[in-house]
Order: C-alpha cells, then sequence, then structure tokens
C-alpha cells in the first residue's frame, strides 16, 4: 500500500486529499480540503498550506488533476496564473514520484475504478456497464469535457479528447436560432457553446427573442437556479431545451466513439440537472439516431454521483501508472 497527496486543480479552488492506493487501485481516499487559488501565489505554496493544515509530513508521492493540456513541461492553468513545470515538481514538492493528468482524464480513471454504488441511472437498461468494450463521457460544466475509457477485464485505457469542440448540429428550428444568434459572434459553433454552464445564457435569450419578451441580463449561475427551482417559466424552457440538446450531443459522442459498453455524464453541472435529465427528453434525444435507435436504446447511461471525482480520478492514474 502506498499514500499518496491526490490534488484537483481548477480555475477557482485546488483540492487536496490523502489517498491510498494498491495493486494499481485507489483502496481509500480521505476528506478533501478545498483550497482557493486567488489566495495562493503558486501550486507550491498551496501544496504547503495543505502540509500545515495536514499536521504532519506529507506523503513523497503526488497525483495532480490540471484543467488544461498538461504535456508541456511548463504547465499553463486554463483560468488560473500558477504555472507548474514537470522537471520541478520533485524539488518544489518533496515528493519521488508523480503523476500529472488532465482534469477530464482523471474523470475517466474515476468511472474506471468506481464502485456500481456511484452511479445514478439516467435511461437505458437497468444493468451494469459491459464489462469490455468502450464507455463514452461527456461532462457538461464551465466547458464541455469528452473522454472515453477502453476496457477488458481488469485492464482499461483512458483516452481525453476535446470532443467539446466539434461543430454544433441543430435539430428543429428552436435549435437553428441558437445556432443563428451564436455564429453573429463566432466563426463556427461548438458544441461547447451550447452544451455548457455558460451555454444556457444563449439557449434562453433566444427562447425571450422568439417570444418578444424583454428580459434581464442574468449570468449562468443565476439562470440556472431559476430554472432548476422552476422560479422562473422562462429559464425553467431553457433548462429543458439544454437537457434536449445535451441528449442528442451525448448520442452522437457515442457513436463516434463507438461507447457500447455505457455511457457516463459526469460534472457538477450534471449531479445539478439530475432530476430534470430524467424528466426532459435527453432520453428520447440520446435514442433518436434513425436506423440505429434500437442499438442506442440498449445502452445504459448512467451519471457518475462520487462526490470527488476529480480527486479519487488522479489518485486511480496514479495508481495505474505504479502498478
Amino acid at each position: 500500500m502506498t499514500k499518496i497527496v491526490a490534488v484537483d486543480i481548477g480555475g477557482t479552488h485546488a483540492r487536496f486529499a490523502i489517498a491510498e492506493v494498491q495493486d494499481g487501485r485507489v483502496i481509500d481516499l480521505g476528506e478533501a480540503v478545498t483550497l482557493k487559488t486567488a489566495e495562493h501565489a503558486s501550486f507550491q505554496t498551496a501544496w504547503q498550506a495543505f502540509g500545515q493544515l495536514h499536521g504532519g509530513a506529507l506523503p513523497r508521492a503526488a497525483a495532480i488533476a490540471i484543467a488544461g493540456p498538461v504535456d508541456a513541461d511548463v504547465i499553463q492553468l486554463t483560468n488560473n496564473p500558477w504555472i507548474i513545470r514537470r522537471s520541478m515538481v520533485c524539488e518544489k514538492l518533496n515528493v519521488d514520484s508523480f503523476v500529472i493528468v488532465n482534469d477530464f482524464g482523471a474523470v475517466g480513471h474515476a468511472v474506471a475504478q468506481a464502485g456500481a454504488e456511484h452511479f445514478e441511472h439516467l435511461t437505458g437498461p437497468q444493468q451494469d456497464f459491459a464489462a469490455e468494450g468502450t464507455l463514452s463521457i461527456i461532462g457538461p460544466g464551465t466547458g464541455l469535457g469528452v473522454a472515453h475509457i477502453w476496457r477488458k477485464g481488469s485492464d482499461y485505457h483512458v483516452q481525453a479528447t476535446e470532443g467539446g469542440h466539434i461543430d454544433f448540429a441543430p435539430l428543429d428550428p428552436i435549435e437553428d436560432a441558437v445556432l443563428a444568434r451564436l455564429r453573429k459572434r463566432y466563426r463556427r459553433v461548438s458544441i461547447e457553446r451550447v452544451v455548457s454552464g455558460p451555454g444556457l445564457i444563449d439557449v434562453y435569450e433566444t427562447l425571450a427573442a422568439i417570444e418578444g419578451r424583454a428580459v434581464q441580463p442574468y449570468d449562468d449561475k443565476t439562470l440556472w437556479q431559476m430554472g432548476i427551482s422552476g422560479a422562473d417559466s422562462l429559464a425553467a424552457a431553457a433548462v429543458d431545451r439544454f437537457c434536449l440538446s445535451l441528449g442528442s450531443v451525448a448520442g452522437d459522442i457515442t457513436l463516434t466513439q463507438g461507447g457500447f459498453a455505457g455511457v457516463v455524464i459526469a460534472g457538477g453541472l450534471g449531479l445539478r440537472i439530475k432530476d430534470s435529465l430524467i424528466r426532459s427528453g435527453f432520453a428520447e434525444r440520446f435514442r433518436a439516431k434513425g436506423r440505429f435507435e434500437g442499438l442506442m436504446s440498449a445502452i445504459p447511461v448512467k451519471l457518475i454521483t462520487h462526490p470527488q471525482p476529480g480527486l479519487f480520478g488522479a489518485a486511480a492514474a496514479y495508481a495505474r501508472q505504479q502498478r
């Protein structure tokens, strides 16, 4: 058994926890500690702050999930001024080994290793994912994360992608109107412009324009609260429309990746709109793939409910590398 420090770094928060790994798997994940990135000058000072809160020497191994590209030696976080240099991680953090993964790649590892109790059924047959084959993972949040896992027996491989940047394909006049609105600002419109947290603003304002309403400008956080609670009927309609588009996108990505072993909706936004997804036309849109509707109907689609998939997945990535 090996103890490691698992870290999940986003634009606003950095989460830390002590994990235990053995034989390529995570066997325990301690309580998460959340620090605000704006209150720390660098990743090293945040690491040291976690060490002080931990109250003892930290393990000499690190598993780090980062929001953004991670392949270069010098890693610039997407929405965070911290810079991490791979060649200096051991020296700066006083560790002997480490792994750095993309944040959605970490979610892929979490999906691969989390137990069945961490998944909630959305649509399709109520059965476990197939033991072999490809799982597709779609995560709406600040952007749209896309990944897939190939599994065979106890072995698996995670592939993070940039699938959130494929072209948005409208399926009805309302989505045509959303696309037309977005085309006024962008040369090309990706699915991330619609099926992500901030995308709700354009969906809401498009619906308002269709009805000839003058609406107050809201940020996406407020709109989600209004829509999910039902406090505003137009915001609620926008949330329903978002769920329809997410169903279409999830189905397209599943066909493209061959994710016939199962599909996972991930991300904090997915958890927030769980009830909306179940009540909406998400399932019908997911299945509505013409000649392949029967195939799509046979795929279990689940929501991952693990409380810390980024931390758990980062630890899982380290466990796989060191097995």
